[in-house]
């Protein structure tokens, strides 16, 4: 597959290096030599100088040759523009990054098409419902359902009051199929399980279950639940304001933000949230704040170093929940190993998203999971597809690969070695993320 991505920042980038990697014909264009003048040296992808929205800078790049056409400069403006200008000079299929929201309701989807723009992105929407997602329930590091709740994969660290770890897989302990143990963070490692191994205290574990079975894994998970009804945020950016935006009507939200006139602004913006214009890095402020009467503290500045420091200083001093924004790659695993509850990279979550309009098979979701090489996937079985040829035991799967449920006629269901899948059901896939395209062949 072709693929042009305009736009050098850290979402072109990130998707720029993921791609090039699995042998796609990639090309990396941006208007700022200084941004790309690395990248050709070092990754399996050309580079170009040039604007997008120039034709003759798009047909230089080769844009009537384009398969996915992927404008993710920081001006939408110029996405859309671009789009509509690759569609009409070939390019076959077009995403642009977006950060005004109207744009992806429903009904404006047909009339974006008919300008040329296939599909749409925003990041920091996205961020902000996995946010949002994650403070729904205090126990769950991270949560993601898929197809309307029927299944949902729960992210959660076990200690040693927990009842599943020290016993091996293959006594049969994890058979009753109220859920199913689809892979195990451990350090740096990321398991899939296999008979032998099991589960460890400090393991970070990762759930497939039904809304029936939510209480059984946190029984079982040893966690303790909390209602989550106080939120400070650090940093008033896109993220925090669109998480606020879509969090429950009886959050009581504090934000503190640095900037005098942001302050001033958010203020007009946020109904029923309380802006105080300050540095949240400070504990003294912080306990000035009421740090101890929040239940969560979710840090979403555009510096990731002051998220994980103000993240550590809320568990400090007594906040049970934190959420730390981490662009930089080298930071994540750091952030997981102190203990930091939630984990976000808007740049992951948002080159997941575009990465399934890579995939030949029919894929509904892929969710990138932080701190892991691994991915979520959310396959659809197709009549004819060698998935639905033999029960899951005799498929000869690939390596680092786990189906952890399915959803049938709109209900979820668990796995086990002798489930068979007909065509069209939804199938949950845990895999690498190098396992992904050999997985495709399976549901094709």
């Amino acid at each position: 597959m072709k693929i042009l991505i305009v736009g050098a920042g850290e979402v072109g980038r990130h998707l720029a290096k993921m791609l090039s990697s699995e042998n796609q014909d990639i090309v990396l264009m941006d208007d700022d030599e200084n941004r790309i003048k690395d990248l050709e040296d070092n990754y399996d992808l050309l580079t170009k100088v040039g604007l997008p929205t120039s034709i003759k800078d798009l047909e230089e790049a080769g844009v009537a040759e384009t398969d996915l056409f992927i404008a993710v400069t920081p001006e939408e403006s110029v996405n859309m523009t671009a789009c509509m200008l690759a569609t009409n000079l070939g390019a076959h299929q077009t995403l642009a990054r977006i950060n005004n929201p109207e744009y992806l309701q429903p009904k404006n989807k047909d009339f974006f098409e008919k300008l040329g723009v296939a599909h749409l992105i925003y990041p920091e929407m996205l961020a902000a419902q996995e946010i949002a997602e994650s403070l729904r329930t205090s126990w769950l590091r991270q949560r993601t359902s898929f197809c309307n709740e029927a299944l949902t994969l729960l992210v959660i660290k076990v200690r040693e009051n927990s009842e599943i770890i020290n016993k091996e897989f293959s006594t049969g302990y994890f058979s009753h199929k109220k859920y199913r143990i689809v892979a195990i963070k451990r350090n740096n490692r990321t398991i899939i399980p296999t008979g032998s191994d099991m589960v460890l205290a400090g393991d970070i574990v990762y759930f497939i279950t039904t809304n029936e079975y939510l209480e059984f894994v946190r029984e079982q998970a040893g966690k303790s639940d909390f209602p989550i009804r106080n939120v400070m945020f650090m940093g008033g950016s896109r993220i925090a304001q669109k998480t606020i935006q879509i969090l429950p009507s009886q959050t009581n939200v504090k934000i503190l933000e640095r900037d005098r006139e942001k302050s001033f602004s958010l203020a007009e913006e946020l109904n029923n949230t309380l802006i105080i214009n300050c540095d949240g890095r400070n504990v003294e402020l912080l306990k000035e704040e009421g740090i101890h009467d929040m239940d969560a503290f979710v840090a979403v500045t555009a510096n990731s170093e002051a998220n994980i420091l103000a993240c550590l200083a809320a568990k400090r001093l007594g906040v049970k929940k934190t959420i730390a924004e981490v662009e930089n790659n080298d930071y994540i695993m750091l952030a997981e190993s102190m203990d930091i509850g939630t984990v976000i990279n808007k740049k992951m979550i948002a080159a997941s998203y575009i990465y399934q309009l890579t995939l030949d098979a029919d894929v509904l979701n892929v969710h990138n999971l932080s701190a892991t090489d691994a991915e979520v996937v959310e396959f659809i079985a197709t009549p004819g597809a060698k998935i639905t040829k033999s029960k899951i035991k005799d498929l000869r799967l690939p390596d680092q690969v786990n189906i952890g449920g399915y959803v049938r006629n709109g209900v979820g269901y668990i796995v086990d070695g002798n489930t068979v899948i007909v065509p069209n059901d939804h199938v949950i896939v845990f895999c690498v993320s190098s396992a992904i395209r050999k997985m495709e062949r399976f549901f094709n």
